[in-house]
């Protein structure tokens, strides 16, 4: 039996989980750089270990309210489209599912929720099943976003050059 390695994070009062093999850190919420007129859920952009990334306020996509907790985190999430930060709630735990308790859950053919692939469905808790990747791809903007992301870093590589 395939198990799945994830890490598990709050939004809200839901849980979710992306996984491992995506997350290249988890930060805290530190300075975030606002740039005007940019999407409400794209707080800025942060330099995490040098590299610059567009931050994404989850409960912003979710539930249209801002996260900002003591306890808010920027899990960094790694996919061919782009490196980015996504503000959660709460990072709670790295957690093996039993691909057995993840069910395929229909809400990928809604086109607002694409990103939810699994449910896993524990003992006493549901945990939402997120695609980084998908997420990153279906949120309106996003790509002009990626590309003026794109030309910065080029910028930035001419100049040390």
């Amino acid at each position: 039996m395939e198990s799945v390695k994830t890490v598990v994070f709050a939004c809200g009062t839901e849980e979710y989980a992306v996984p491992v093999e995506q997350a290249i850190s988890i930060e805290k919420l530190e300075h975030v750089t606002p740039i005007p007129h940019l999407p409400n859920y794209l707080l800025g952009f942060t330099r995490i270990r040098g590299e610059l990334i567009p931050v994404l306020d989850f409960e912003r996509i979710l539930y249209n309210r801002s996260t900002t907790t003591p306890t808010s985190r920027i899990i960094v999430l790694n996919t061919d489209v782009v490196n980015y930060g996504l503000l959660v709630t709460d990072a709670r735990e790295i957690l093996d599912f039993d691909e057995s308790v993840l069910k395929q859950v229909g809400l990928v053919n809604y086109s607002k929720t694409r990103y939810f692939t699994a449910v896993a469905n524990l003992e006493n808790r549901m945990i939402t099943y997120v695609d980084p990747k998908v997420l990153v791809n279906s949120l309106e903007g996003i790509r002009e976003i990626i590309n003026y992301l794109h030309k910065m870093l080029e910028n930035e590589k001419n100049v040390e050059a």
